[in-house]
């Protein structure tokens, strides 16, 4: 965690110079109503999934499932929860990151490692990065991230969220944005072949790719706080998840967005209510 539509393949095109037969069989095979922008790759099942309502009241549980307060209609829990009956349910991943003192869970060679053979983990969090310079370990992290989105799937879930897109911004330049995005589609590719919705985790500066990547909607942490949740609209619309930690975040969010978008704040901790801590405020 950090503070921070489907498109087929355009047909080809025939040169022509012969008969007016094989030139009513090509133009047949690559008229515009079969034909899409060439910048979209394929959205996998992208048309049979669902988005979390629009305004909805939110609630953020990845430390802890509990029962979601009156008016709750979308929840955001970790995988290893089970989602709650009635409403619209996130399934948190980490997929960009070990979780903390999680590496042995992790081949080696999948953690990310600098020229001098150290893992680089994410200061604040002191997660482990993994390491996506190769499209083949991609496939790797992703095939083992994508269990989890099969399991989410299977518990009744209808989105995931895969923490961390932004983990290149902490890997001290090994890794880019390109190796990432191509890892995330993979992921969205995975989540849409099991019914199930893509929600964009922060990363404001590649909301614009959104549907390259197959993301449907954004989970926003302190947009409020860093003025960046117009970045998310402009993308997404109001198909937008805020969460905020500080009370001035949660009164920009609210006073800017709070008519529009669903919006919560939390404790940095996400903590269950009952212990030391728990916040949970809404507009």
């Amino acid at each position: 965690m950090h503070a921070d539509r489907r498109r087929p393949y355009r047909a080809l095109g025939v040169a022509m110079a012969g008969a007016a037969l094989l030139l009513t069989a090509v133009q047949a095979y690559s008229s515009p109503a079969s034909a899409a922008p060439e910048h979209h790759p394929p959205r996998e099942q992208a048309q049979d999934v669902e988005l979390p309502t629009p305004h909805a009241g939110f609630d953020y549980q990845i430390g802890g499932a509990y029962t979601p307060p009156d008016g709750v209609g979308v929840v955001s829990r970790d995988h290893s929860d089970e989602p709650a009956p009635g409403l619209y349910n996130v399934c948190y991943v980490n997929a960009f990151q070990a979780q903390r003192g999680a590496e042995g869970d992790w081949p080696s060679d999948l953690l990310l490692k600098d020229a001098s053979g150290e893992i680089v983990y994410d200061g604040d969090w002191k997660e482990a990065l993994l390491d996506l310079r190769t499209e083949k370990k991609r496939e790797r992290i992703a095939d083992k991230v994508g269990k989890w989105i099969d399991s989410c799937a299977d518990k009744g879930y209808q989105a995931i969220e895969p923490d961390n897109f932004d983990s290149y911004e902490r890997s001290k330049k090994l890794l880019t944005a390109t190796q990432a995005q191509k890892y995330i589609r993979l992921l969205s590719k995975r989540a849409h072949a099991a019914g199930l919705a893509v929600g964009q985790k922060n990363t404001s500066q590649l909301a614009g790719a959104h549907e390259k990547n197959g993301l449907d909607f954004a989970i926003a942490e302190e947009c409020g706080e860093w003025k960046e949740c117009g970045s998310y609209t402009k993308a997404f619309g109001d198909h937008v998840l805020v969460i905020e930690y500080t009370d001035a975040g949660m009164a920009t969010a609210c006073s800017r967005w709070g008519d529009q978008l669903s919006v919560v704040r939390r404790d940095r901790d996400v903590s269950v209510p009952g212990e030391d801590g728990y916040v949970r405020e809404t507009c």
